[in-house]
């Protein structure tokens, strides 16, 4: 009877460490995601105003967007997301992102992308199967300064605001047209294969946040802390 239950305990673990075991590209994706958001919170004045921090749903973070060989003037990315949830920010789940064209800086090397969700209707649309931005969302490019007080009619009632950093200075972008989904592969790796996006950002799916998502989490609550308010 002990061996049995000792083997019963051994297989239970090993099953669930499976879903622990995040791929070298994922654990990048975090520590990027996470230095992005610490490098606008050490800026002196930052290219985000600090009241939509305070305001925002949820965060997504494209870290290094590429330029798709594959499709002719197009651009694909992986990043992650995490939401407010009980006076927290959620586990992080992983998000690709694919557009044609958008006009990303010419001559950048690399070009990061802050996607910030300002209301329920857009994390309900988010949590979608894929999300075609603009069409599906209302997407905008988002305010930039200090303050927000200089907002457009169309972005102060945007579902979601998207910006863009390269050579460290982030600009509104405008991402109509992009599709955004949930990185399935990368979140069966995270967490049990059916639990969906959505039970892990509503925090209705009973997981463990992966140890690896450590710095992207803490950059979060220090961005929102540090505007002013937010969860503690």
């Amino acid at each position: 009877m002990k061996t049995i239950s000792a083997v019963a305990i051994a297989l239970s673990l090993t099953s669930s460490s499976a879903f622990a075991a995040l791929s070298h590209d994922e654990v990048t994706r975090l520590n990027e995601a996470g230095s992005i958001l610490n490098e606008l919170h050490g800026s002196a004045d930052k290219d985000i105003p600090e009241e939509l921090w305070t305001k925002t749903e949820c965060v997504v973070v494209i870290p290094s967007m590429k330029k798709a060989a594959f499709v002719v003037g197009g651009e694909y990315g992986s990043g992650v997301m995490s939401c407010q949830n009980k006076g927290d920010w959620s586990a992080p789940v992983f998000m690709q992102i694919a557009k044609g064209s958008w006009g990303l800086q010419i001559g950048a090397q690399q070009t990061d992308l802050v996607l910030l969700v300002m209301n329920r209707r857009g994390i309900e649309k988010l949590l979608e199967d894929k999300v075609s931005l603009g069409v599906d969302a209302s997407v905008a490019a988002g305010p930039v300064g200090r303050h927000a007080a200089a907002a457009t009619d169309a972005q102060l009632h945007a579902e979601m605001l998207a910006y863009s950093r390269s050579q460290g200075l982030f600009a509104g972008i405008d991402l109509s047209g992009g599709i955004l989904r949930p990185d399935k592969e990368a979140n069966a790796r995270a967490y049990e294969a059916h639990t969906s996006a959505r039970g892990v950002v509503m925090g209705t799916a009973a997981v463990t946040t992966p140890a690896e998502a450590r710095p992207f989490l803490d950059a979060l609550r220090r961005d929102v802390t540090g505007a002013g308010s937010g969860p503690q």
